[in-house]
């Protein structure tokens, strides 16, 4: 999981958007290396990995809005956090598109709140804040190197766009000791927003009905497994010392097209002759988006450990159990 797991032992660790997909699964392997985890929460997610699991007993769990500063000096204050990984955002794009301002509000204006907040804290030795291959926004040239500017145009590509220069303006003009993560698309199991290609697609194999691709299918990205993404945060905060202000991009650098990525996942399932039904109906879709993480292997010791088909077996394998279990 991690390069020293003697690293984290009760070490105050103050986790943003604890609940979601990804922050559920790092605070989880927060805590089986010893952390002491203090997580914020806006909303209770009731069927989120880290309720799930038993694991939300096991954290300190704090609930606010991480758009609230004096509550979010105190929580760092008081806990006297170390280290934070700042994920809480809003993430769906489609969201983004229809209501933009609660995405510019929680995604911009909480980063700097958890940025200023920091600063501000005497005790805090590492911040983490999570970009996205979004930030890079549309380039001819592909994959993205972490020299690439970060162009978004769309809402939700403009949030992270801000987060992530926001980030990089209290590094250098603070000396704040924080880096920024860029992942490609993430997938696994506990993501239960099934209007992503991934676990909208897995559902549907499973219930034996014909996959729904909302575009043309053509569109490329870069997908990781959510267990890889887990190993780079936690590297990337043993070593920031080293790397402080730096952005790094983590993802298979294998780009894929959602058809392709629905193919695979239905050759995997009970149902390998099922058809996706194509409707070619979204909008605002950047065709191609990939990166080049050769600069986490090199400065942090960073490679996927899952192949496509290795992570999209355990993600079907989570997926059934909690089909059932649901």
């Amino acid at each position: 999981m991690t390069q020293d797991s003697s690293f984290w032992f009760d070490r105050p660790v103050f986790v943003t958007g604890c609940t979601g997909f990804l922050g559920s699964w790092l605070t989880m392997a927060l805590v089986d290396v010893g952390a002491h985890v203090v997580g914020l929460v806006r909303d209770e997610v009731a069927f989120s990995p880290l309720h799930q699991s038993g694991y939300r007993e096991r954290i300190t769990a704090v609930h606010g809005d991480v758009t609230d500063y004096a509550f979010i000096e105190r929580v760092l204050n008081e806990y006297e956090i170390d280290a934070i990984f700042h994920l809480a955002a809003q993430t769906i794009v489609t969201i983004a598109n229809r209501a933009p301002l609660s995405t510019f509000e929680t995604n911009i204006k909480g980063t700097w709140t958890v940025l200023e907040a920091a600063r501000r804290t005497p005790t805090i030795g590492r911040v983490v804040v999570a970009s996205s291959d979004k930030a890079y926004g549309i380039h001819e040239t592909l994959p993205y190197t972490e020299e690439a500017p970060l162009w978004g145009c769309h809402p939700y590509d403009v949030s992270k766009s801000c987060a992530d220069l926001l980030a990089r303006t209290y590094a250098v003009t603070y000396d704040l000791p924080v880096a920024i993560t860029r992942c490609a698309n993430l997938y696994g199991g506990g993501d239960l927003n099934w209007n992503r290609i991934i676990p909208g697609t897995v559902r549907s194999v499973i219930n034996g009905e014909r996959p729904i691709i909302r575009s043309d299918g053509t569109p490329v990205r870069d997908y990781l497994y959510v267990q890889d993404s887990i190993r780079a945060y936690l590297m990337l905060a043993e070593q920031l010392e080293d790397v402080e202000g730096q952005a790094f991009n983590f993802g298979m650098d294998n780009p894929q097209s959602v058809v392709d990525v629905v193919e695979t996942i239905i050759a995997i399932s009970h149902h390998p002759d099922l058809e996706p039904v194509i409707l070619d109906e979204t909008e605002n879709e950047i065709q191609a988006q990939y990166l080049d993480s050769q600069k986490a292997d090199r400065l942090l010791g960073w490679t996927p450990r899952y192949s496509m088909e290795q992570g999209l077996s355990e993600t079907f394998a989570w997926y059934r159990a909690f089909l059932e279990g649901a």
